[in-house]
């Protein structure tokens, strides 16, 4: 069970590192830029996908880890 966590966190870490930023910069949201903060974005195609596997591998990280605590 162990080294499923470990493959799973391995993977999650480079699912994270892959998805594309949702703030344009943080120094525009920290100067006042914050016009396109509340912008309704819709994800396709691939991210759309790296979203819902980042999800997946994420309740598959929290469910491993707790069947082992208990």
């Amino acid at each position: 069970m162990k080294t499923f966590l470990i493959i799973v966190a391995i993977l999650l870490i480079a699912i994270v590192l892959l998805q594309a930023a949702k703030a344009e910069g943080a120094s525009s949201a920290m100067m006042g830029g914050n016009d396109s903060l509340f912008k309704n974005r819709k994800e396709r195609g691939g991210e759309l996908f790296i979203t819902r596997l980042t999800f997946l591998l994420g309740a598959l990280f929290f469910v491993g880890c707790m069947i082992i605590g208990f």
